[in-house]
């Protein structure tokens, strides 16, 4: 099943069932927009997952919820399930280096296995893809437009209060 969330970077797809959220993806193609009443009409009959993911991703927009607690339902290789588990260690308003977390994952070394495994991640935001920047600080990888993830920085450094310099939008 599919419902759809407004956020403030873009229309969201949430897909899953009454036992998980299987995707959270940023609809980027031209004439996938969808009206307030379609909106509404995904809505009904609508799993809990489903349901709650949306209510959690408009508690983040509004500036709420830092976490996310959501039953997921992830497919993907032992590694790529290890930097997802990895990327959901990274606090709220920080970011990780590719680097630093193949390391954490045990794969030194492993910085675009690492980027690889974030591009395949289905749960953007939810699992927080873009804390994870280049060695240099620069904004790299983000699927869905270095734009986005620059406001998704920016976003969490504000509500957190960082002091961390402004990422710059593109």
């Amino acid at each position: 099943m599919k419902i759809y969330y407004h956020s403030p970077i873009g229309l969201i797809e949430l897909t899953g069932n009454e036992t998980g959220l299987e995707t959270c993806s940023f609809l980027r193609k031209s004439g996938q927009e969808l009206s307030s009443e379609e909106i509404k009409a995904s809505l009904a009959g609508a799993p809990e997952p489903l349901l709650a993911a949306r209510q959690q991703l408009d508690e983040y927009f509004k500036g709420i919820r830092r976490e996310f607690s959501l039953p997921l339902r992830l497919e993907g290789t032992s590694f790529q399930k290890k930097v997802w588990s990895e990327l959901q260690t990274i606090p709220y308003g920080q970011t990780r280096s590719y680097s630093q977390v193949a390391s954490a994952c045990g794969r030194p070394g492993a910085a675009r296995a690492v980027g690889r495994a974030n591009h395949d991640n289905p749960l953007v935001i939810i699992i927080p893809c873009h804390r994870v920047i280049g060695a240099d600080g620069g904004l790299v990888g983000f699927g869905a437009g270095l734009w986005r993830k620059a406001w998704l920085l920016n976003h969490e450094r504000k509500v957190s209060g960082s002091r961390s310099q402004s990422i710059r939008q593109f």
